[in-house]
């Protein structure tokens, strides 16, 4: 069962997708932003290509958990998405995760002009892997004692 994971920013939409196991999340391509109707069409394309069972969407909720301006964007976002994508839909927590994405492309010695084309899919990445890890912890046999 693959997942997709999406970053929507500003410029870019940072897109990861897992592995067929659900453990693995790895980057796709971003999909720029050049309107409502040709992301959603694209995003769209992806599910279908790769057969997506469930589309992890990040919500960069503010520092008290409240919803802000931009998780507001992000909502109208999985809003105008949802009828053209028919498996669920998933606002994820993603506070700090392109915090985490900078710090982590800093500490890889990418450049300033690289880490900008590159801190959507790597917070892509991040926002997918934390959902699969959190499924994989929160899945009735992972509570069981070990033997």
């Amino acid at each position: 069962m693959r997942y997709l994971g999406l970053d929507v920013g500003d410029r870019h939409i940072g897109v990861a997708l897992s592995d067929e196991t659900a453990t693995l999340a790895s980057g796709l391509p971003n999909v720029e932003r050049r309107g409502p109707r040709q992301e959603v069409k694209a995003v769209a394309a992806l599910v279908r290509q790769h057969d997506v069972k469930e589309l992890v969407v990040g919500l960069p909720r503010r520092l008290d958990g409240t919803v802000g301006p931009q998780a507001e964007k992000v909502l109208a976002f999985i809003e105008a998405l949802r009828p053209h994508v028919r498996v669920p839909l998933v606002p994820w927590d993603e506070r700090f995760t392109s915090v985490v994405a900078n710090q982590a492309l800093i500490e890889g010695g990418v450049s300033r002009k690289g880490r900008k084309a590159l801190v959507d899919k790597v917070s892509a990445i991040l926002i997918l892997q934390n959902y699969l890890d959190y499924k994989k912890l929160a899945a009735p046999e992972a509570l069981k004692p070990l033997a």
